[in-house]
């Protein structure tokens, strides 16, 4: 099990939080499970609510949802995008953590759901009573758009599919520069995925499932976001990064980097 541990690096330009429902992150909590004392109100009633099912729950201790959501700064009333959602793990925290004044926007890209050939799964949760502050977006990822502007931009170890094929693959330069116009001036891009050997670039994305952090940080900057920093709560030194991430061997304890990015408060 990992252990819960919010740790900042290079964090830089925190004043422009006071101005957004995103903050900066908590003091650190204790090593004592997946949801700590330390986290705020919100966030930990988000994990422990009980309509969130069983299989998600038990998927906690490896994903840490409590830290990561700190570490993003996430509060009641934050507008949210669930970027490519899956199954809704994340849509559901997302949608307890900012209550009914919040509101979570699932955006599936229309290239999963052609390849797919099916209904996106997070209809079904944008259809449940308990979640009204949910709504699902179908789109193209160039297009990546939401109805008002947000506080927060997500996705969780999907940064590496956009360079694949079966995405197109997307141009990540368009696809960043959406994000940055879809947020808040001082609001957050939080980049979570499987990390790659330093220096292998894009070589792994399709095979291996992994991409190399510095290749986000790239491309997420040159779109003019401002790095602020990154949190290693996911990172586990004994993942190689040699292996599949969906090899028994490592799967669900794969070395991941959590990037926190800022659109500047200056930027409109």
């Amino acid at each position: 099990m990992r252990k819960p541990l919010l740790s900042l690096v290079a964090v830089l330009g925190l004043a422009a939080c006071a101005t957004t429902p995103m903050g900066p992150p908590p003091p650190p909590p204790p090593s004592s499970g997946p949801v700590s004392m330390a986290l705020p109100a919100n966030i930990a009633a988000s994990i422990s609510d009980p309509t969130r099912p069983a299989a998600d729950m038990v998927r906690d201790a490896d994903r840490l949802p409590g830290d990561v959501l700190a570490f993003a700064g996430v509060r009641t009333g934050a507008k949210v995008a669930d970027l490519i959602p899956g199954g809704g793990y994340f849509t559901r925290i997302f949608a307890k953590a900012v209550g009914p004044r919040g509101h979570v926007y699932a955006y599936v890209p229309d290239e999963l759901t052609k390849l797919a050939k099916r209904e996106p799964a997070v209809n079904a949760i944008a259809r449940d009573p308990a979640y009204r502050n949910v709504t699902v977006l179908l789109d193209t990822l160039p297009n990546f758009s939401a109805p008002e502007k947000l506080d927060l931009v997500f996705t969780a170890q999907n940064y590496h599919d956009m360079h694949a094929k079966f995405m197109g693959p997307a141009d990540l330069g368009a696809v960043n520069r959406s994000i940055f116009r879809s947020l808040k001036p001082g609001g957050v891009y939080l980049v979570i995925d499987h990390s790659a050997q330093p220096g292998s670039g894009l070589r792994d994305a399709e095979t291996l499932h992994r991409i190399d952090g510095a290749v986000v940080r790239s491309e997420v900057t040159a779109a003019g976001f401002v790095f602020e920093g990154e949190s290693r709560v996911l990172r586990d030194p004994a993942d190689k990064r040699t292996a599949s991430v969906f090899d028994p061997s490592i799967r669900g304890k794969t070395d991941q980097f959590v990037y926190k990015f800022r659109k500047p408060a200056s930027a409109r």
